[in-house]
Parts: structure tokens; sequence; C-alpha cells
């Protein structure tokens, strides 16, 4: 059972896929444990950022921060990434051939096994827990087993630890093999030191005509595996022996199933100077426990022994330091891909006499610029679209050529962007004034000029010069001729495609408008001081294109619209996972119900899908394998299956000399009132309940999209917990001494049964739901103590089946 830690180095815990990961497993306390806590107590309750917490061996004070001295100097820091998984090693069983997944070796008992490995040779040895393979001049060395396997069907796995060096030589190579009865008739995998290689090769002589070769990377090729199924063979690779990448897939060869099979590790050199390859974890499957970061690195001395207890979180940690979202319409545009090279949102506060760019550029700001004489700009005086909840500047002037207007420099940087690819800008408007710009782009000089504004028919249109002329071109866009009615409204216009959308529909596809240089002054509400904006202006935003992605920005629409009210809880999710900028979101479960908007501005991207979570009586947490998220919906445990159960384990077998069944009235509620965004307040109790028991409130405020949802959320509540049947609410457990990868792959809302129970029970076996669990991990020792529920709480009403459409007992309907 070994225990796997691995620290990301100078890597960014959000972006795993560009961390280079490294082994500090041996310096990890395992007689103190690793304890991580995961998940919720009960259902009731929210899901709490998942921790660790591990001590390390700090004698050569490699974990001190700041210690140039340390191998991992500058980067022991808070917020390093951390991920801790246990790797299983097979036992063999049985009778020859055995399956080649049976093949399973640690090293860490730092002795050669000469049962797994009779054919030792060239110096091979274990070291620290590895296989070393000296690489030699002119020597090859190696792990050998005897002829007893089979490929077919099964798998060889192994983690390359440690490269030969080139160290002058001509060749320098280390190699995993599947060896037929036949010399040199082989597959597997074969890094080549001097070019930096790995190839996937099946050979006949010692050769392959034809191998798949790619330059090896520590991040996405620390494990290596050969896999057969079906009369396929597959390479794969992987960078935590969890998730896999298929390199190369071929009919399996007519040997692998014709005879056993042997497999055989080695590694040799033409010249230069000798080194050694390491090899580890022969046949591991990796269960994955925690990945996070490390909060801080306390060193502490008893003596002069040094050790590091760190503490560590999950994203939540990252999550919750995030600052309030803005506007579902602003969020768009921000997590736009790619993003905007500029945005000026103008919701500065009132008192504001410019206005600033939030894209991360270093664009320049925007000032408040008189032109002529009169009129005004009022910051954060109109109210704007209707679902961002934000207020923009209000144009007021006295003419066309006399008021206030937004002008600035955006700088080099800009500039270069809109010169190497084509400008895009977006904006939203509101007017009841033709004949006005919403806003200009200019080279410093004025010689390249582009204009969007609504001419003197409401319709939109652009205006353009690139020789400096002083007088604009003008194009007319097709479509309506409305856009000066007062309400608001969103345009898109693409250079790249010369394109032109309004309101989200496409209006013209067919703009001869020549590309400008050099443009880096931007005026909005008007331009060089004519055509003064009357009206009010808001989510200025310009990209820089090299594809069509005008249609993906004319979507926003919708956001500042609607805030997509009626998109499925799932969709909702990972918009807002997208807006926290989490790219990985497993959603499990297939029971999403419409949302409401959440358009306007002002909570974080966690609280609202907390919001999204609580309506939908879903879970949310952190995935224990990457930076990402998982979203199961209630769907998820309708019903649970016995085939379905993660495992069983006997109350005798339970890590506990006392069990308690609780019968309380910790979940009891009887009396719901549910509300939503602009519905109706609605009533749902339970009478027999509350003439038992007496009243237990609950207020149910829900991001339901009809009053009839409401209901039926209400009702789920109070027919599940009106009267709660008894139920174990705490499940401790050996691991290592069950069957242990089932209890490893169990996770929240994963279901098992106790079985056996004493006979005052009320029943011989109680299944029960995992809400999260504590668990310690020691020497041979894994202690999981589970947060469970009753499963039956989940059970709903199917037609004419005979466990589920019980009257009075299994009727109650889901929603």
């Amino acid at each position: 059972m070994p225990l796997l830690v691995d620290m990301g180095w100078g890597g960014v815990v959000q972006l795993p896929a560009t961390i280079t990961w490294t082994d500090v497993s041996d310096y990890v306390n395992i007689a103190q444990g690793v304890t991580i806590t995961r998940g919720a107590a009960d259902e009731m309750s929210e899901t709490q950022p998942g921790t660790a917490t591990l001590t390390f061996d700090n004698s050569d004070g490699r974990f001190t921060p700041n210690n140039s001295a340390s191998p991992y100097y500058p980067y022991v820091r808070r917020n390093a990434p951390i991920r801790i998984a246990v790797a299983l090693t097979p036992t063999r069983s049985g009778s020859a051939p055995y399956l080649l997944e049976s093949l399973g070796d640690d090293f860490d008992d730092n002795r050669v096994s000469t049962t797994l490995w009779p054919n030792n040779y060239g110096g091979a040895s274990e070291v620290n827990g590895r296989m070393r393979l000296p690489v030699g001049v002119g020597v090859t060395s190696g792990f050998q087993t005897a002829r007893e396997w089979t490929l077919t069907g099964s798998k060889l796995t192994a983690r390359l630890v440690t490269l030969p060096g080139v160290n002058g030589s001509s060749s320098a190579v280390t190699s995993m093999w599947v060896n037929s009865t036949t010399s040199g008739t082989r597959l597997g995998w074969r890094y080549n030191a001097v070019t930096n290689q790995i190839s996937a090769e099946s050979q006949v002589g010692f050769s392959d005509a034809t191998p798949f070769t790619y330059t090896y990377s520590p991040i996405s090729h620390a494990w290596l595996r050969v896999r057969e199924n079906g009369g396929t063979t597959v390479w794969e690779a992987s960078g935590d022996g969890y998730t896999w990448t298929s390199l190369r897939a071929t009919a399996t060869p007519a040997w692998v199933g014709a005879a056993s099979v042997a497999v055989e590790f080695a590694a040799t050199r033409t010249g230069g100077t000798a080194d050694y390859a390491e090899w580890d974890m022969v046949g591991a499957t990796v269960k994955p426990r925690f990945y996070g970061v490390v909060n801080e690195w306390p060193v502490e001395w008893e003596g002069l022994t040094s050790t590091v207890q760190v503490s560590c979180t999950d994203l939540f940690k990252q999550l919750n330091k995030q600052p309030a979202l803005r506007s579902m319409a602003a969020q768009e545009t921000l997590a736009t891909n790619p993003g905007p090279v500029v945005f000026y949102p103008l919701t500065e506060d009132s008192a504001a006499t410019s206005v600033g760019d939030i894209a991360g550029t270093g664009a320049g700001s925007l000032a408040i610029t008189q032109a002529g004489s009169g009129g005004s700009l009022t910051m954060a005086s109109a109210t704007g679209p209707a679902e961002t909840g934000e207020s923009y500047p209000a144009f007021a002037p006295s003419s066309a050529t006399n008021g206030k207007y937004l002008a600035g420099d955006m700088g080099a940087a800009v500039e270069e962007v809109l010169t190497e690819n084509w400008p895009i800008f977006e904006a939203w408007f509101q007017t009841t004034t033709t004949g006005r710009a919403i806003m200009g782009l200019a080279s410093a000089d004025f010689h390249d000029v582009h204009v969007l504004s609504i001419g003197a028919s409401g319709g939109l249109q652009i205006e353009w010069t690139t020789d400096g002329n002083s007088t604009l071109t003008v194009e007319p866009l097709s479509g309506p001729t409305t856009f000066a009615n007062g309400s608001w409204h969103h345009v898109v216009y693409d250079q790249y495609t010369g394109a032109v959308w309004a309101d989200g529909v496409l209006i013209d596809s067919a703009i001869a408008v020549v590309y400008g240089y050099h443009q880096r002054i931007l005026h909005v509400g008007g331009y060089r001081g004519t055509r003064l904006w009357n009206g009010s202006i808001a989510g200025v935003a310009m990209y820089g294109a090299v594809s069509s992605v005008g249609a993906d920005i004319a979507a926003h629409y919708t956001a500042g619209t609607t805030g997509y009210s009626g998109e499925t809880a799932d969709d909702r999710i990972e918009r807002l996972s997208r807006y926290a900028q989490i790219a990985s979101v497993t959603v499990q479960g297939t029971v999403h119900d419409p949302i409401a908007s959440q358009g306007p501005a002002g909570s974080t991207a966690l609280s609202r899908m907390r919001e999204v979570e609580g309506t939908e009586s879903a879970r949310l947490f952190a995935s224990r394998s990457t930076y990402g998220l998982v979203y199961q919906s209630r769907g998820l445990r309708y019903n649970p299956a016995p085939s379905g159960e993660a495992f069983t384990v006997a109350y005798a077998d339970l890590e506990t000399r006392q069990s308690q069944l609780a019968d309380d009235d910790q979940k009891l509620v009887n009396d719901v009132t549910g509300s939503r965004p602009g519905g109706a307040t609605q009533r749902v109790t339970a009478p027999a309940s509350v003439l038992a028991y007496g009243a237990y409130p609950q207020e149910l405020s829900i991001l339901k999209t009809s009053d009839n949802s409401v209901l039926d959320a209400a009702y789920w509540l109070v027919s599940r917990y009106a009267d709660p049947a008894p139920e174990l609410r705490e499940v401790p457990v050996e691991a290592y001494t069950l069957n242990y990868s089932a209890v490893l792959d169990a996770d929240i809302s994963s279901y098992f049964s106790v079985t056996s129970m004493p006979s005052q029970a009320p029943a011989s076996s109680m299944r029960v739901t995992i809400e999260g669990y504590t668990e310690t991990i020691r020497e041979k020792s894994h202690v999981i103590q589970f947060h469970t529920s009753a499963t039956t709480t989940d059970s709903v009403w199917v037609l004419d089946d005979p466990v589920y459409s019980v009257l009075s007992s299994t009727t109650r309907l889901a929603y």
C-alpha cells in the first residue's frame, strides 16, 4: 500500500497539465499518518473545503522556505500544489499463466524478489524503494520475469522515475518489454536519452519499422502502460497513473495469445559515463485521495530533529478567495476565448471622471472629455440592461457638438494586438436620438479610423477611412432601423468576417470595410467632438481575432437580457465554473431543471453555484484527482440498486466498539415555505407530522423558473423529512482489511450496506449513502470514518415496481 505524495514545485495548481510533479513520499511521516477530510457531515449540510494534514521529515532542511540549499528552492512556498494518492500493488494468485495485471512490485523492501524476477542481471538492484538499472557502457542490466504471464485481456503498468543521461554516449536507453518466445519479438515502451524520446514499439527481430515516437514529457509520460483488450493492443501514458492517454493502438500480434510471455525492464548505453535508470510501481493501480495546495510550511524542532507539519486545502480555498462577480453580461465578455484586448464596463461610481479597462492588458483609461460647451456626462446614473443590475453613464449633450464623451489612448500594447489581428467591437447602447456615434477607433494620427454609429434612419452603420481623409466613408448596414427606440441594444462588429450582429442576430455579413492599422485611440459616446451620444452606453470591449468568434460574442446579448434564465442546472454550473476559471467540471446524474436568472452582479461564483446546488438538492464538491469540480444532480441518488453498491461491510468488521442508530429531530422538516425570484410564496406541510411532533418549519428560497417547480421542491423536502427513519450517521471502517480497491473507489453519493446488524437493529442490513469522510492513512492501515445518511431518503415512486410502488411506503414522487 504505497502512499504517493507529489509536490508541484513552481507549478500553478489550477493548471494541472503544466505541472511537473516531484515525488516526496519518502519524506512523509507515515507512522504519524496522513489525515484527509472531504464532503459534508450529512445530506442537509453544504460540502466543506477538503483538507489534508501530513508531516515531512525536514532533517536536511529541504522543506524550509527560503532555504537556498534545498533542492526545491525557491518553490517551498505557500499554495504549492500537492496531490496525494494510494497505489495498490496486486498479488499474484492462482496458477500460470497469470494475468500480467497481477504482476506487482513496489520495491519498498529494497530486496529483489527472486519469485517475481528470477532473471536479474547486470547489477540491477532495488535502492530507496525503486528498481535501479545501471546504465553502463556495453553492459545491459535488467529485471526479467519467468515466462509465466499473459497479456491477453490484461495490462502491464510502471512508473518511469529516473531517466538515464546522455553523458557523451551515442546511445543510452531504458525500456519495458513484454517478450514473446522468439528472441527480438516483443512489444513495449523504450526511452532514448540521446533524442529524449519515448517510443511505443512492436518489434520483430529487435526492430519496429514504424514506431510511434514522442518527445518525452515528465508531465505526460511519468507512467507507461501496455494494455490488451479484445484483439487490440494499446500503448498508454499518464501523468498521475490514474488518467491515461492512448498513444498507439494496433491489432494484437498473434504471439501474444499463443504462449506465455515474460516481462523485462532493461537499460544500456554504448559509451560515455555510466549512470542509472529507475522504475517503480510495477502493476500499481493509483487511487487519488486529494488534490490541492499547501497552506503553510511551519518548521518545527524537537531538539535538533526538524519536521514540517503542513495543512492543505482543495480548490475551494481558491474559490472562497475570489471576488464578487460582475454581471453575467460582463463575465461573458471576460470569459470569451480569446479574451478581450480591452474591456471598459463603464460601471464607475458617480464621482468618477474617467473609466478603466479590466481586461488586464494595462490599457489606458478613457477620460470624460468636453466638446464645445455645455452638456453633461454623469456616471452611474442610467439603469442598465435588464439583467445586469448595474448602473452606467448617462450622456446628455446640449447638441451633437456640445457635450461630453469618453476618450483616451489605449496604448502601444493594444495597438500591436489590433494591428496584428482583426478588431472586433462590442457594446451595449440605449438612445432616442439618431445620427450619433457609439464608439470610434483610430490611429494616433487619425490616418486609420473606424466608427460604429447610428445613422439618421435609425439603423447601424460603419464609418471609416484608411488614408487620413477627414470625410469618412459611410457604409449603412442591413437590418432594423429601430435602434433609437429608447431600449437597450447590443452590437458586435467583426472585421474578420465583415459581419455585424445586433441583439444576438446576424444583420449584415457582407461589409466591405478596409482593414486599419496602428489603431489605439478610442472614443466612446461620440467621435472627435461630434455626433455626441444622447443616452447611455455600457460594456465596451474590443477583441483581436484570428478566427470567426463574432457569433460567440453576439450571444452575450442573452446574458444581459435574460441572465440565461431557463438554462439547465448543469449548464449553469459549467458557466459559473468558467467564470471562476475552472476548466474541469464533471457532471453526474441526468436530472437537471431549468434555473432562474443570476444575471446581476454582486456575489461570488461559489455563492452562485451554491444557489444552484441548493435549488436542485444537488451536491457540489472538489475533485480529488485534479483541479476540478464535481456536480451531482439529485437524480443520481434515486432508487439505488443493490448491484450499484460500492462495497459491503459486516457490522462486526466496523472499526469501532460503539455504534449508534440515530433517531432524533435533527433532520425533521414538516412545514416548508417556498419562493422564487418574481414568483409566488407557497407553503407545503405534513399535517400528520405536525400533529405528532409539532411544527418544524423551513424557508426555501430557490432559483426555480415556475411556481409549480417551487411546490415540487417543497413537497420533495417535506416528503423526505417529515418523519425521518432511524439511520447510521457514522460508519468507521479499516479499509485496508476489506475490499480495499472498492472502498477507495467510494466517494460522495456512493452507497454501501452494513450487514449482519445486531438483533436489536430494525433490519439485519442497513444501506447508507456517503456524504463525506475523514480518513487516516498509515503503514498497512487506512481507517475511513464515513459520514452517512439513510439511502431510503432518496427513494422515489416507480409504477408497478415491487419495491418502489408500495403504498404509503415508497410513493414519494420524484421531481
